[in-house]
């Protein structure tokens, strides 16, 4: 139903994209510009191979908000907020069809988590448009280009897409905390996860009452934010090419922006091409884990992570179980992790070796835009608007398997689910 879903509506924008009136010239942009926008939108990356502002239309920039704002919700969470707004009772199949596309434990949870979805997104993204407006209009834009403007970062930073309707994107802004501030408050809110933002409105301030999920959550997210900052300032603090030729608070701004966006959101205030490759190795990593589950963020996800550390850490005291806050973690569950770490790595090198067979371009150049697009992320090194229409296949079937999760893509590929009745004698291989 996943794979099925964002197909019909990827494909519903491309078509959309390459109507003439979407293109300002008047003419029908190339069927893979189409499809690599459209699939970016609606998986809520930010990777683009045309520049949005000059080559599509306002047209075709509602159609690409109008892509992220539904690829940031998910396909199956509308609909069924849709049925709900028309006085319509879920039934038992949708439900459950809602409950696994936005990973919540209790099926009576579907409810509010849906309600909590719709008024958590409407209220951020206006409250963050009615603050970006005065503000472009203060810059000297016009009243409606200010009211666009504000809206489209409003929406694409809440739902972690990281389209910026400006030809030179945020960097002119750098030193703008009025802007920079509510962006990066947007992401960091819409990579939470919607469970855990209706935990934490539930209890807010009361961390012994949060499940674990909201624990492990909360900690991962803000232990993430404030060691990529910290590392990203280190590397790049006298590399004059991105920050340093800054003064210190905006070199600690920057930083703190950049921890931020990496882990998603994708908008960027330096060039990352200048970017020592330490940086961009750092970049890579926080890309690849990603925010909160059941977000509109992308990466593996920060529980995943998390699980797989506390079975090392578990494992180095000899604990017969994974353990967290005292609860303990099923094995189901640290299998489910350990897959999901170890296919998106597969997809990941798979990507990688087949753009460098086809390009033959540097290895860290390619991993990065491999990974940005996979953990749909979208920061770029400039790669994917010069890269060939195969190259540009390739990162698009990256964007939809990375937006709708390898486990559904197995899921949804596997002819049948196998059920062993039967169980064989146990042998310990040699390990390490």
């Amino acid at each position: 139903m996943a794979i099925f879903a964002f197909g019909i509506v990827i494909i519903f924008f491309t078509v959309m994209l390459m109507l003439p009136l979407s293109s300002n010239d008047g003419h029908a942009v190339a069927f893979h510009h189409a499809l690599f926008t459209a699939t970016s939108a609606v998986t809520v990356t930010g990777l683009t191979t045309v520049s949005t502002a000059l080559q599509w239309s306002f047209f075709g920039q509602l159609m690409i908000l109008l892509a992220f704002q539904i690829g940031g919700l998910g396909t199956l969470t509308m609909t069924s907020l849709l049925a709900m707004a028309v006085g319509r009772k879920l039934g038992l199949r949708s439900k459950l069809i809602a409950q696994e596309a936005m990973n919540i434990g209790k099926l009576g949870e579907l409810g509010s988590v849906l309600k909590t979805v719709a008024v958590t997104s409407i209220t951020f993204e206006a409250v963050i448009a009615l603050v970006l407006i005065p503000r472009f209009m203060l810059l000297g834009e016009s009243v409606f280009q200010s009211i666009w403007h504000g809206i489209f970062y409003s929406v694409s930073a809440f739902n972690n897409a990281g389209f910026t309707p400006h030809s030179d994107g945020l960097v002119p802004y750098g030193h703008d905390l009025w802007l920079l501030l509510p962006l990066c408050i947007g992401v960091f809110i819409g990579s939470l996860g919607f469970p855990v933002i209706l935990v934490i409105q539930q209890n807010p301030f009361r961390f012994n009452r949060w499940n674990l999920t909201t624990k492990l959550t909360m900690i991962g997210t803000v232990t993430l934010l404030v060691l990529g900052a910290v590392l990203w300032g280190f590397f790049e603090w006298s590399n004059a090419k991105t920050i340093g030729s800054l003064g210190m608070g905006d070199k600690l701004l920057n930083s703190f922006f950049a921890s931020v966006m990496t882990r998603s959101g994708g908008f960027n205030l330096v060039d990352m091409n200048d970017a020592n490759p330490i940086t961009l190795l750092i970049t890579d990593v926080l890309m690849f884990i990603g925010g909160g589950s059941a977000s509109t963020a992308g990466g593996v996800k920060i529980t995943t992570i998390t699980v797989v550390i506390l079975a090392v850490i578990a494992e180095a005291r000899g604990d017969q179980f994974v353990v967290a806050f005292n609860r303990t973690i099923p094995d189901s569950v640290l299998r489910i992790a350990i897959s999901v770490i170890m296919m998106s790595a597969i997809i990941v090198f798979l990507g990688t070796a087949a753009i460098v067979f086809i390009t033959g371009e540097s290895l860290d150049r390619v991993l990065f835009e491999v990974i940005s697009a996979y953990a749909t992320c979208g920061l770029s090194v400039g790669l994917s608007a010069s890269l060939p229409p195969s190259c540009i296949y390739v990162l698009t079937a990256l964007m939809f398997v990375g937006r709708i999760g390898i486990i559904t893509v197995a899921t949804g590929l596997a002819l049948r689910s196998r059920r062993r009745l039967y169980k064989y004698p146990e042998e310990r291989p040699i390990i390490g």
